[in-house]
C-alpha cells in the first residue's frame, strides 16, 4: 500500500496521541524523537510491502500464458506469490 509522507506523518501522529492516553506508558524519549521513529519504521515496512508485491507481479508476468490483472487466477496467483516472498522475509 502506498502512502503519502503527508499520511504516514498523520498516521505517526495518532499512534503517539494514542500512546499517551495510555497511563502504563512512560516515554523514555521525547514525543517527537519516538514519532520519528515510528515514521522511520512505517516507511521501511510500506517500502518492504512494495517489494513484494512487485516481486510477485513480476511473477505472474513472466508466466507462459498470460494472465488478465483482476481475474480469478490472477489473484490466485498474487495471493501465492506475495505469501511465498512473505515468507522470504
Amino acid at each position: 500500500m502506498r502512502l503519502s509522507r503527508e499520511k504516514i506523518s498523520k498516521l505517526s501522529h495518532v499512534i503517539i496521541d494514542e500512546l499517551v492516553l495510555h497511563n502504563e506508558i512512560d516515554f523514555i524519549e521525547d514525543r517527537n524523537s519516538i514519532r520519528l521513529e515510528i515514521v522511520k519504521i512505517l516507511t521501511e515496512e510500506l517500502t518492504k510491502e512494495e517489494a513484494l508485491e512487485k516481486e510477485a507481479r513480476r511473477k505472474i508476468e513472466s508466466q507462459k500464458k498470460t494472465v488478465p490483472e483482476g481475474s480469478l487466477e490472477w489473484d490466485v496467483l498474487y495471493r501465492k506469490y506475495y505469501a511465498e516472498e512473505l515468507k522470504k522475509l
